[in-house]
């Protein structure tokens, strides 16, 4: 008999490869806007301890430079999943105040330093909540529903201080701002900074979640045939900015000491910013926790050394909106080259 000739196989052998090598292009591209990122960070410490070489690294300054980056570090790590998904958040802002300031209430600090932790994630939750309700179901646009909310946590914050500072009285809550808290001379901020960027960037690029977080920013409507339940993602992805939130209000509570309706002053912009010059595309569909959190570090290095310089608050301003027009046209460019 003769025997049946099996087809060839060598026009089906690449088809396999093909999506790995895609997928190949794409960290190659990550690993160079990370290298990048780090060399700019890099090159920054060089210009601070030519500068100012005493004072920008000695130790505690360097502990400073990373507690202070550690709040809105937080923030940027929500802010990188909206803006991944095609949305925005100009609420965290708001959220992180009126977080701050209910958790420090003389009520709240009652119950200690659970009760207060426990508020301040409450609070920074059900914001999230109402955000991705109006925007999920409520079909209203992420930049007008956030925004509501920002006007509106900013009037609630302050009419709950009624302009007034809130002193924290919780010993075990200020205990964690001391030196003595510190692990092998990190601060406990750092590390729950450490542990939030850890999870993030796992849920990001290791879960269903994740994949689904960079579907729904790529192609909606792809994402809704392919059956993931876009609006309920999104909902999702509002209640982890909120969660983020709350979690940088009692670090912020910790750093400050107190709870004012003017806290998180601009941190929307500096988490925008950050998620920006990390890679982070506005129109979805693409961004990274590692160069989201580069950039919160690279903007907190220059305000220290620009401070330490005794330069005005203004050129810092300056500087952070030269940089980044730089990253978006940095973005562009690599986006019609791709």
């Amino acid at each position: 008999m003769t025997q049946p000739v099996s087809p060839p196989r060598d026009s089906t052998a690449k088809v396999p490869e093909a999506r790995p090598a895609a997928w190949r292009g794409l960290a190659a591209r990550a690993d160079v806007r990370t290298l990048s990122l780090l060399g700019v960070l890099a090159a920054l410490i060089v210009v601070g301890g030519i500068t100012k070489p005493d004072e920008f690294l000695d130790t505690r300054n360097l502990q400073l430079v990373l507690t202070q980056a550690s709040v809105v570090g937080v923030v940027t790590v929500g802010m990188t999943f909206v803006i991944v998904s095609g949305g925005i958040d100009l609420s965290v802002g708001a959220i992180v105040a009126l977080a701050s300031v209910w958790a420090t209430t003389v009520a709240t600090q009652e119950y200690g330093f659970a009760g207060i932790l426990f508020t301040a994630i409450v609070v920074g939750v059900g914001c999230g909540l109402v955000n991705g309700v109006l925007i999920a179901y409520g079909s209203m646009v992420p930049f007008i529903a956030t925004l509501a909310m920002l006007a509106s946590a900013r009037g609630l914050a302050l009419q709950i201080t009624d302009g007034k500072t809130q002193i924290v009285t919780v010993p075990s809550v200020l205990d964690l701002g001391e030196r003595d808290a510190y692990v092998l001379g990190i601060p406990p901020l750092v590390m729950v900074f450490a542990v939030v960027t850890v999870i993030g960037w796992l849920v990001l690029n290791r879960t269903t979640f994740g994949r689904r977080t960079v579907a729904v920013g790529g192609n909606p409507e792809a994402a809704r045939l392919a059956g993931i339940d876009v609006r309920r993602q999104r909902l999702y992805l509002y209640l982890l900015s909120g969660l983020c939130c709350g979690i940088a209000a009692f670090l912020l509570i910790v750093l400050s000491g107190s709870g004012q309706n003017t806290n998180g002053n601009l941190y929307e912009l500096d988490a925008i910013a950050a998620a920006i010059i990390g890679g982070t595309l506005l129109t979805g569909g693409r961004g990274t926790i590692t160069g989201s959190v580069l950039g919160v570090l690279i903007f907190f290095t220059i305000t220290n050394i620009f401070a330490l310089n005794n330069l005005q608050s203004d050129v810092q301003q300056i500087a952070k909106g030269a940089i980044i027009v730089a990253a978006v046209l940095v973005q562009r460019r690599t986006a019609s080259t791709t």
